[in-house]
């Protein structure tokens, strides 16, 4: 005698070898021996064993199942019961198998209730049930539809409007997402490899932009509408003749700097800040545009800056003009001390915006050394400032002339071509802002300090920086405190100060004070922000110096050593790790081979050829 069994989910069938109260010892159609559970088998057949089960899976194919739920009783019923009202006899075992094969595996159309037990489904769940089948199949036929396209390499417009989606922020449930899975998958391939393939990256810099947008300005860059900001009145009109330094592309001019002579022999240096805070109101809607975008974002070819055009150009320090400005006079006496500080909130008359390029032509290192004679704009100003931070360098103890030096770089971006420029650290102009840019913040962060009013300061112990609202040591800058307060147009940080230092001038209370919620907030989404859009930055300038590689068709460089396998190529702001290296000495130059070059996956593969010479590695200083 024959069983027909459910065992794991599964139907089967076997021959009775031996019967127990409980259980059957059977020879399963495989021949194999097994041990099953009396309650298990639903029915037995003589008929041929192997011919049984197909031909039961067979009948069970050509019930209609809709037939079938209109025969089945409205209350629970056994499978029996049904084979008999569906068959219009007493079913054979054949008939009664076919009926629980259906039954079984239709769990729309039945819900089971216990061992051959079940129960019809409501006919408006079984419609929806239904519904939902046919959605998923037409669903299913336009995910094979659109995969279809990709592997042939066409990109579907369903697709194409929310590839960058896909690719930084998908939906995993989404058609779209699971046909470009899917493709991916089929082709072996990366998605973003398959986005390029089919066309849907017109440029790496345009996909990598894409995604910072969606992470960081979801709702775009534009700053959408506002209430123009309102320009101080009464400013008392400062008597110096003031000028910036910047490169030709800065619009937002935060700093300005004066030198006059006092009937004592000392100079007063004037430090002049744009005062945007000035204009903008607590709880304004221009406030809020700082709030949530907290920093100017940089990258080589442009810039989303914080604060609106016509802000920026109500507030930067521009030539011609009487700028509202935060300053900071001190006096110095001729050799070079510092004696006595001063703020004021005024105008200032910014007398001109000197530009890196002309400027660097006439005052650098060898006109300072062998002055030629020939005169330019504020040059006696700028020589004795450059005199003046010097000493202050000094007086902070970073001055050391043997120190290796260190490069800055420029990326200009024009018509999809890159020019890496390099620009010694510490050349004249830019040691003569970035060290009275020093001082200002450091003093101002003292004196609100002493008023006891918080603000953002920058302190680095044990080699980290990090944010704090109250003083601490910078030991990386050498000063007992830094506050950034020089660049309101640029950062979310300066403007807090820049409101804090107002407040202390005119002795009024400080929009925020010690302990203040908000105030730690905005400091942790500062912190948080201003790090991913330097992550950004780099992002954007690595792949530039991918394309150079091949712009320039250098296929050969010099790099230094720095340790393990990292290397420092030269002349370009990159790093790499090179497996393999042989054993080498940090400051060691080698010489490397370019093999292969990746700009979407933002990869270069370097061989190395071998060492070319041996320099002494330059420090690695976290903030200058």
């Amino acid at each position: 005698m024959n069983v027909f069994y459910e065992e794991s989910g599964s139907f089967k069938v076997g021959t009775i070898v031996s019967r127990a109260d409980a259980s059957l010892q059977v020879d399963t159609q495989h021949g194999k021996r097994a041990k099953i559970k009396s309650s298990n088998v639903f029915l037995e057949f003589s008929s041929t064993l192997a011919d049984f089960l197909p031909a039961a899976e067979k009948m069970a194919d050509e019930i209609d199942l809709d037939f079938l739920w209109e025969c089945s009783p409205e209350e629970e019923f056994d499978h029996d019961v049904l084979a008999a009202d569906y068959w219009g006899h007493v079913p054979s075992a054949l008939e009664s198998a076919a009926i629980i094969l259906r039954v079984f595996g239709a769990p729309m159309y039945f819900y089971k209730k216990g061992k051959g037990r079940y129960k019809k489904a409501p006919e408006e769940a079984l419609k929806a049930a239904l519904a939902g089948i046919e959605r998923k199949k037409r669903e299913q036929e336009q995910i094979d539809g659109w995969v279809a396209e990709l592997k042939a390499g066409t990109l579907p417009e369903a697709i194409r409007s929310q590839l960058m989606t896909l690719l930084w922020k998908p939906d995993k449930n989404t058609l779209e997402f699971k046909a470009f899975d899917q493709a991916a998958r089929e082709l072996n391939q990366p998605p973003l490899k398959l986005a390029q393939s089919v066309g849907g990256i017109s440029s790496v810099p345009d996909y990598l932009m894409a995604g910072f947008l969606m992470e960081y300005f979801p709702k775009g860059s534009g700053f959408g509408k506002y209430a123009p900001p309102q320009l101080p009145e009464e400013l008392p009109l400062s008597e110096v003749a003031a000028f910036s330094i910047d490169d030709a592309n800065t619009t937002e001019i935060d700093d300005a700097l004066s030198v006059v002579d006092l009937p004592d022999g000392n100079k007063r240096v004037g430090i002049h800040i744009a005062a945007p805070t000035l204009g903008v109101p607590v709880d304004s809607d221009i406030e809020k545009l700082v709030w949530g975008r907290l920093s100017t974002v940089y990258f080589p070819g442009g810039k989303i800056t914080m604060l609106p055009d016509d802000v920026v150009q109500a507030f930067t320090l521009q030539e011609g003009q009487d700028c509202p400005a935060l300053s900071l006079y001190v006096d110095v006496t001729p050799d070079f001390e510092p004696v006595a500080y001063e703020s004021r909130i005024e105008r200032v008359r910014i007398a001109a915006n000197l530009r890196h390029a002309e400027l660097e032509q006439q005052f650098n290192e060898d006109t300072l050394l062998n002055d030629p004679g020939v005169d330019y704009p504020f040059k006696r100003e700028l020589t004795w400032l450059w005199h003046f931070a010097n000493a202050l360098e000094k007086r902070r103890g970073k001055y050391d002339p043997t120190r290796p030096v260190q490069m800055d770089y420029n990326f200009d971006v024009v018509d999809g071509k890159v020019l890496i420029t390099l620009r010694k650290r510490g050349a004249p102009m830019d040691k003569l802002v970035s060290e009275l840019m020093i001082l200002a913040n450091s003093e101002w962060g003292r004196m609100l300090a002493e008023a006891d009013i918080p603000a953002m300061y920058r302190a680095q112990s044990m080699g980290k920086v990090r944010m704090t609202t109250r003083p601490e040591p910078h030991i990386g800058l050498g000063v007992a405190q830094y506050a950034w307060a020089t660049s309101p147009l640029r950062r979310a940080t300066d403007f807090v100060n820049q409101r804090q230092l107002t407040a202390m001038i005119r002795g009024e209370k400080p929009q925020f004070e010690q302990g203040n919620a908000m105030l730690f907030a905005l400091l942790r989404d500062f912190d948080t922000t201003y790090s991913a859009y330097l992550g950004f930055q780099d992002k954007l300038e690595h792949f530039w110096c991918l394309r150079w590689f091949t712009q320039e068709g250098v296929s050969n460089v010099t790099a230094t050593f720095i340790k393990e396998d990292l290397v420092r190529i030269d002349g370009l702001p990159m790093r790499v790790r090179i497996p393999g290296l042989p054993e080498l000495a940090r400051g060691d130059r080698i010489q490397l081979s370019v093999i292969r070059i990746d700009e979407l996956m933002a990869e270069i593969e370097f061989r190395f050829v071998g060492v070319v010479g041996h320099v002494e590695a330059a420090s690695e200083e976290e903030e200058g």
